[in-house]
């Protein structure tokens, strides 16, 4: 490639262009933001295409394909390993169907590509796109092979491989009730105050109170859209996104400005809230949340992953409740927890309980029995305490000295009771 616009020919009229490629595609910028228009996400043909010849080559690649497939096809191009719908590799005949499938979706959307436009879209919104050898690129992506994205569109802090190297996404249920909320703001601020950046998906419910704990704590937050970034949504959370992009957080997408989200796309989502984060947290999600789709890719990609449990009678908790059954999740109860379970070992594990102080917790056996024994109120002989406590007079009067020298029995009128209460 000579870096000339490639042009694209109709099958039918091979001498006559048809349509042609505006911009340089041998530029690695403008062809990596091009398969993002040109391929859904998570893509995995595109994905295994890609990152065998690069993302300029492989755009060249389907230019030809849609002058000639057949030709295109039988080329060099079949030494890729075409991943299966189970992620495994494809037989040569499968590898070549699965292209010529790919490349009938693709082939639609190369009429009018130009990711120039998109591009300064994306810079009248003070953005910046992001490509896997971007030192600013988080390589967690990397663990999703050919399903990871080919661009990040990026709007806010621009160095996702910084707040990515020590983050948390906090996730769940759109449909929350004020417990799911007060514990997802509360675990994402008590996370900013230990340093790590907090991650979702900039949804409502479990998300948008994530963002804010974070944002209120003066912390980094990342929201992954299914979106364009041009325009937050959902609506109603747009003034949230605004500050998340302007308050040393980010606002990211894998979908050139203009796109629009829809489920599939919020499903392709997911994997990359688990795959940029070095864990997971479930707060609230029912059986069938789209979080927990979140949370077993993290399991996959071999993240650690966290729920937090809810009443057994609250539907809103019966996902996290599954997670925890089905062993795919640790309990998780407070920011400290969540730490310990994302952080270095040691250096971030998570603090002792601490419980309330009761007079007995330093005695031993024989001293916590005999305190058990003695009475409240009217005295007993010591007979009768050992009696109660099962030892021997001798020894129980031996353990009546020691509580009584700190404090917790008290010998009067000939008989023996409980002190210190």
């Amino acid at each position: 490639m000579t870096g000339a616009p490639l042009e694209l020919f109709d099958a039918g009229t091979p001498a006559r262009p048809a349509v042609s490629l505006a911009f340089d595609a041998d530029d690695p910028v403008l062809a990596a933001a091009a398969w993002s228009r040109l391929a859904e996400p998570a893509d995995v043909v595109a994905g295994a295409l890609v990152a065998h010849l690069g993302a300029g080559p492989a755009l060249a690649w389907l230019v030809d394909a849609a002058r000639d497939p057949g030709r295109a096809l039988q080329g060099t191009v079949l030494r890729v390993s075409v991943p299966d719908g189970a992620g495994g590799a494809t037989s040569r005949r499968g590898a070549t169907e699965r292209l010529a499938a790919a490349v009938a979706r693709w082939v639609p959307r190369l009429e009018n590509l130009d990711p120039r436009r998109e591009l300064h879209v994306l810079d009248r919104h003070g953005g910046v796109l992001l490509t896997p050898d971007d030192a600013r690129w988080p390589g967690g992506l990397g663990d999703l092979g050919p399903a990871a994205p080919f661009a990040l569109w990026v709007r806010g802090r621009d160095d996702l491989a910084g707040m990515a190297a020590r983050s948390v996404a906090v996730v769940g249920a759109r449909a929350t009730t004020s417990y799911g909320e007060h514990v997802a703001a509360r675990m994402a601020s008590g996370l900013v105050d230990r340093g790590f950046a907090v991650v979702s998906g900039g949804a409502y419910g479990i998300d948008a109170a994530a963002h804010r704990g974070a944002v209120a704590a003066g912390g980094p937050t990342v929201a992954l859209l299914a979106g364009g970034v041009d325009r937050f949504y959902p609506q109603g959370n747009h003034d949230l996104l605004r500050r998340v992009a302007e308050d040393g957080g980010a606002v990211v997408s894998e979908v050139p400005p203009g796109s629009a989200p829809f489920r599939q796309r919020f499903l392709a989502r997911n994997r990359l809230i688990a795959a940029m984060s070095r864990a997971t947290v479930v707060v609230e999600a029912a059986w069938r949340s789209g979080a927990l789709s979140t949370a077993r890719r993290a399991a996959e990609l071999l993240r650690p992953v966290g729920a937090v449990p809810g009443p057994v009678t609250s539907m809103a908790s019966g996902g996290c409740h599954l997670l925890l059954r089905d062993g795919l999740a640790t309990c998780v109860t407070d920011a400290g927890e969540v730490a310990e379970l994302a952080g270095d070992l040691g250096a971030d594990a998570a603090p002792e309980p601490v419980s309330a102080h009761r007079p007995v917790d330093g005695l031993d056996e024989v001293g916590r029995r005999l305190w058990d024994a003695l009475p409240l109120r009217s005295p007993a002989s010591v007979e009768a305490v050992a009696r109660t406590a099962g030892l021997g007079p001798r020894e129980a009067l031996a353990g009546l000295g020691g509580l009584a020298l700190e404090g917790l029995a008290v010998q009067r009128d000939g008989g023996w009771s409980r002190g210190g209460c």
